[in-house]
């Protein structure tokens, strides 16, 4: 171990000693310790006990640590203190912008313990509140992070779309006579992905010279792999006009659609589009986000594939947040956004309950308060509608926050879980299960917790929960939220076998957030969604009749 890795070492310990506002003196002196070993001339590997400590600043105390650590990577100490933080709280010191008394603020007064919940409190502009804080130290924060996930080699399909764009567009405008088409997991709209595939019927030679100032990873004879400036890896595949449309069906699919189709026909013709091969099989086209090897090649055999939902069949949007609670825009901004922007015909107003502290959460007496500013603004706004909902927490024993009384007067409620994550999966699903049969639940809040890249979802019986908001009645939420989408897609459709409606709900915080539905509408489609199974492609009419009558059961 080099000087510099044990200086870090060192640091590090510092860095931890400050957060658990140890000795000041001492946590000083283990700065300064850390910047005279990384300046020593000589190596501390190779050095003896007597000589390291006769330097300069370095005693004998500091000289057997910085031995230790030479011989095992760590020191008592340091193990001591890395016991008592999360890993996910010492992640965060690696943050740019983060000291140790910033990350004590993150971790004690807003009880976040990992990387992926700091980008999501972010994303829901929690940071902007908290002391030491302001916007422009959260955007920077935020930044930081996307930076660091996107060096890992993942990224959210949300993160990387406009830079694929931006690259397609660029191989289009040069190769104008040439077939393109993305492919692999982009087209599929993979939720995380590692590359965005690209098929091109050009010569690989000629699109290496093109591509001539971008970083090169790998090249062969039909393939090219390369890295542009922001850290997006790009792989561009060469075929012949002739078999492009056999290739694209070959590299857009996943394993498990290919080996369906090749039980059909081990070798694929080559045709003039994809619709002509899957013809030719005696298949209904299906669409890229459907081949995953699911039952999409049987519904296809017999012409039941989904009409698949999109974007103009939302005719609303629910749970999203305003500046009562942690929102970045105001109840009319937000609105207006929906009614003039987005043409839409209704908002669903979620905002965090009075458990939340962290998120501002409403007090009754501010409950009233957004409820008389409701109903202000639906008189001025008619015929668009805003619902009164609540982003009601979950409780530990699964019960929602706020007495029944407060809850009856909700249009509708989301329950949701914030705290207590690392249940085991009977805990979890029982704690879900009771909050599910609470009667004045309406949707299931991005059920499972996750945040992509960042933090599994805590452990469920996905069927006994699915099971349960179909005897109950209950709506699950698919949390737009590129971050979480969640519920998972490979789920969806067994959802809608049990006739559980689902809601694509964008958990926005702020007005841009609010076009997060499209994310929500890729994951849908990928998890076979029709528009009659979604809550919110209802009319304002029919939303309006499925709230009053829920309110009945």
């Amino acid at each position: 171990m080099d000087n510099k890795a044990i200086s870090k070492i060192f640091k590090l310990c510092s860095q931890l000693m400050e957060l658990h506002n140890e000795n000041p003196f001492r946590t000083k002196a283990m700065a300064s310790a850390s910047f005279k070993l990384d300046k020593l001339p000589f190596r501390i590997d190779d050095a003896s006990l007597e000589e390291l400590s006769a330097q300069p600043g370095i005693g004998k105390s500091t000289a057997e640590k910085a031995k230790e650590v030479a011989q095992n990577g760590t020191f008592r100490e340091l193990d001591e203190l890395l016991a008592n933080t999360p890993s996910g709280v010492v992640e965060m010191l690696t943050i740019k912008g983060l000291g140790p008394k910033k990350v004590q603020i993150i971790w004690q007064d807003l009880a976040i313990e990992n990387v992926g919940e700091l980008l999501y409190a972010c994303n829901e502009n929690r940071l902007v509140e908290a002391k030491g804080f302001g916007l422009k130290t959260q955007e920077e924060i935020k930044k930081s992070i996307e930076f660091s996930i996107s060096n890992q080699g993942w990224f959210l399909y949300a993160k990387v779309l406009s830079q694929a764009d931006a690259f397609y567009a660029v191989l289009k405008t040069h190769f104008p006579a040439s077939l393109l088409s993305f492919t692999g997991d982009f087209r599929r709209k993979c939720e995380v992905l590692s590359t965005v595939d690209l098929l091109i019927s050009e010569s690989i030679e000629a699109v290496e010279k093109f591509l001539g100032d971008y970083t090169l990873v790998e090249k062969t004879e039909n393939s090219l792999e390369i890295i542009d400036d922001l850290g997006f890896t790009f792989k561009v595949f060469s075929t012949n006009i002739n078999d492009f449309y056999r290739d694209l069906i070959l590299s857009t699919g996943s394993t498990a659609h290919l080996d369906l189709l090749f039980n059909i026909l081990p070798d694929l013709p080559s045709l003039s589009s994809e619709e002509a091969i899957y013809r030719n099989l005696r298949l209904d086209y299906i669409e890229p986000e459907l081949r995953e090897g699911l039952d999409e090649i049987e519904r296809a055999q017999h012409h039941t594939l989904p009409q698949l939902i999109q974007f103009k069949d939302l005719k609303g949007t629910l749970h999203n947040h305003s500046t009562y609670s942690d929102g970045v825009h105001t109840l009319e901004q937000m609105a207006l956004h929906c009614k003039n922007t987005l043409g839409l015909e209704y908002l669903g107003i979620c905002d965090h309950s009075r458990t939340a502290v962290y998120a501002n959460g409403l007090s009754i007496e501010r409950l009233e308060e957004q409820w008389k500013e409701i109903a202000s603004l639906n008189e001025k706004l008619a015929p668009f509608k805003i619902f009164k909902g609540i982003e009601s927490d979950i409780l530990s024993d699964g019960s929602l926050d706020y007495p029944e009384e407060v809850l009856a007067k909700f249009d509708f409620v989301v329950a949701s879980v914030h705290s207590n994550l690392k249940m085991d999966e009977e805990k979890a699903t029982a704690r879900l299960i009771k909050a599910i049969e609470n009667p004045y639940t309406t949707i299931l809040g991005h059920p499972t917790g996750r945040l992509l890249l960042s933090r599994s979802g805590y452990p469920l019986d996905y069927k006994k929960i699915i099971d349960a908001c179909a005897a109950n009645k209950v709506v699950i939420e698919i949390n737009a939220n590129p971050l979480r989408l969640d519920l998972d897609w490979r789920w969806h459709r067994y959802a809608v076998e049990k006739g559980v409606l689902l809601s694509i709900n964008p958990d926005a915080h702020r007005t841009e957030g609010l076009l997060d539905m499209q994310y929500g509408i890729f994951v849908a489609q990928k998890g076979g969604l029709e528009a009659k199974n979604c809550l919110n492609t209802y009319s304002l009419t029919a939303i309006s009749d499925y709230f009053t009558n829920r309110k009945f059961l």
